[in-house]
């Protein structure tokens, strides 16, 4: 018995350990950012903002998430100090510390001001999220472990995430932002810790043949199908009309929940998240990825439908606990397809790439949710978002994922 359950272990090597570790570690860092975001939604609502506003408010901040194939390209074109990676670290994580540590000190939180300087703190974090994406591709793909890394640094955002939605709960009832800023602002310095201890990458030359071999290589990638297919697809996903701030509208005019129960609510979801990321992880390795898929999006249409028994204390403590597992492994199986998708060499960029469509979704379906439910109320916007959902499986035969599977599982084969 113990001899299987260490089977279904994805880590066997100490070098397998090690990189887990660090991006549990720089992830869950990660995760924090948001502990202001329930504190920020409920301080523009008492000045009057309405769900979509405050929905495009918090894509405006997101802006740095959209344009992370920029990031790629310097990291992967440009060394900095001789490092690809490493470097640009250090960097971005002490601009993301400084930047929430303004937050945390100003007097004034005017609109202008928060906009501003959660951008370029999210401007740090999003670069970050890039490097170590990129550590994550060019060392999964040739072990097997996109899924499972994947799994360890979704399972680390969300166990972050249990303690957001409980100080974000508390601060949000007291309007502390500035609280809440301060705390955020600590945990890109223990990524900036993590990365000086524990990521060793030998130095880079810039030289001229290394920078006309990384062109050659996007160059080609440009001309491959699987990338834009997969980009296209994931969009399609993730932009289905959501709930964002729509549902914390919800949650406090009609539901009339406290910003302490929102809050738990959100913890207790990120806690059935990482069950879910847990339980992505052997699956990976051990399902055909297209099931997944389509498992992905069958699951994603229930579970949209669920909240239109979202009416009391009981039924949102049941739909978001089931909805926070299930949820986290369908989005790692889209995760898992845009990793083994992307072209050898230069992983950073199009890892990046795709996984800016996916943010860019999952913004614009916020935008739109939030402007359906001030239009439309709660249940006409179930019913679009469910709909949207369900269309995605007439996507899926465009997608090969049959082949992109099989090429990334070839390619861990002869890596070994």
């Amino acid at each position: 018995m113990l001899d299987r359950l260490r089977r279904l272990h994805p880590f066997q090597t100490p070098d397998a350990r090690r990189l887990a570790l660090l991006f549990a570690i720089v992830y869950f860092a990660q995760g924090m950012w948001y502990v202001p975001n329930q504190t920020i939604t409920i301080v523009l609502k008492d000045r009057g903002f309405s769900a979509g506003d405050v929905a495009v408010f918090f894509s405006i901040t997101t802006i740095p998430w959209l344009i992370k194939p920029v990031y790629g390209l310097i990291s992967d074109f440009v060394p900095l100090w001789g490092r690809r990676r490493k470097s640009y670290l250090l960097l971005t994580s002490a601009l993301a510390a400084g930047a929430g540590a303004i937050l945390a000190l100003v007097a004034d939180h005017s609109y202008g001001r928060l906009a501003i300087f959660f951008t370029i703190m999210g401007l740090g974090l999003a670069f970050t999220d890039v490097l170590v994406d990129a550590l994550m591709v060019e060392n999964g793909r040739p072990r097997g472990l996109t899924g499972a890394f994947q799994s360890v640094q979704w399972a680390a955002i969300y166990t972050a995430s249990v303690l957001v939605g409980l100080l974000g709960g508390h601060l949000a009832e007291k309007r502390d932002l500035h609280t809440g800023f301060a705390i955020a602002a600590c945990f890109p310095l223990i990524s900036f810790l993590m990365t000086a201890l524990a990521i060793t990458e030998g130095p880079v030359p810039a030289d001229r043949e290394a920078f006309r071999k990384t062109l050659t290589a996007i160059r080609g990638a440009l001309r491959e199908r699987d990338v834009w297919v997969v980009a296209g697809f994931i969009f399609f996903w993730t932009f289905s009309p959501s709930f964002g701030p729509a549902l914390i509208y919800y949650q406090t005019d009609v539901l009339k929940f406290s910003q302490h129960f929102i809050g738990l609510l959100g913890s207790l979801a990120a806690i059935a998240a990482v069950v879910g990321a847990f339980v992505y992880a052997p699956l990976s390795r051990r399902v055909p990825l297209r099931t997944l898929i389509n498992l992905a999006i069958g699951i994603g249409v229930a579970g949209t439908l669920a909240y239109l028994g979202y009416r009391d204390w009981i039924s949102a403590l049941v739909i978001d606990i089931a909805f926070g597992c299930i949820g986290m492994i369908t989005q790692l199986a889209f995760l898992d397809l845009a990793a083994k998708s992307c072209p050898r060499r230069v992983e950073a960029t199009f890892f990046a790439l795709l996984m800016s469509v996916f943010n860019g979704g999952v913004q614009g379906s916020q935008i739109v949710g939030g402007y359906l439910y001030d239009w439309l109320g709660y249940t006409p916007l179930i019913f679009i978002s469910t709909g949207m959902t369900a269309l995605a499986w007439f996507l899926v035969p465009l997608v090969k994922i049959d082949r992109i599977d099989a090429k990334a599982r070839a390619e861990a084969a002869t890596s070994v």
